[in-house]
């Protein structure tokens, strides 16, 4: 799998794309491949406020339901309408079409709480310690 070095991820699997003052927000091919089929992605409100690593919102796949977690603390300034009626999208395109919510970013410095693509790669192929993390 790849994980495109432009974006900074979460250890939940959630990446985020900076433009200027804005975040474009979704979940990495590592996590989607787990979930397996996307077959409903629950997004909050344009003008929610978000935190960063608080809840989002929800994904549910064939296999189970996932909480999404905020990479940063912002307001929802977009949210993918498209995965209302084609959330495989996320499936197809983690990366692209299957983007979820976009912020305006409250406080840039959150970022660098967040990992580069080399430290999410490694954070995914390490495996779990005993507590499931």
């Amino acid at each position: 799998m790849a994980y495109p070095t432009e974006l900074k991820y979460t250890a939940e699997h959630e990446w985020i794309k900076v433009d200027g003052d804005r975040a474009r927000i979704g979940i990495s091919d590592f996590a989607q491949d787990q979930l397996g089929d996307v077959v409903y992605v629950e997004l909050p409100k344009v003008g929610a406020k978000v935190t960063q690593f608080a809840v989002f919102g929800v994904i549910d796949s064939v296999k189970a339901s996932s909480d999404l977690y905020s990479p940063v603390t912002g307001e929802v300034v977009a949210i993918n309408e498209a995965l209302n009626d084609s959330p495989e999208l996320v499936n197809k395109e983690p990366y692209g079409d299957g983007w979820m919510i976009e912020v305006r970013l409250a406080d840039p410095a959150e970022l660098g709480k967040l990992m580069d693509s080399a430290t999410y790669e490694s954070h995914v192929s390490t495996p779990p310690g005993p507590s499931g993390h």
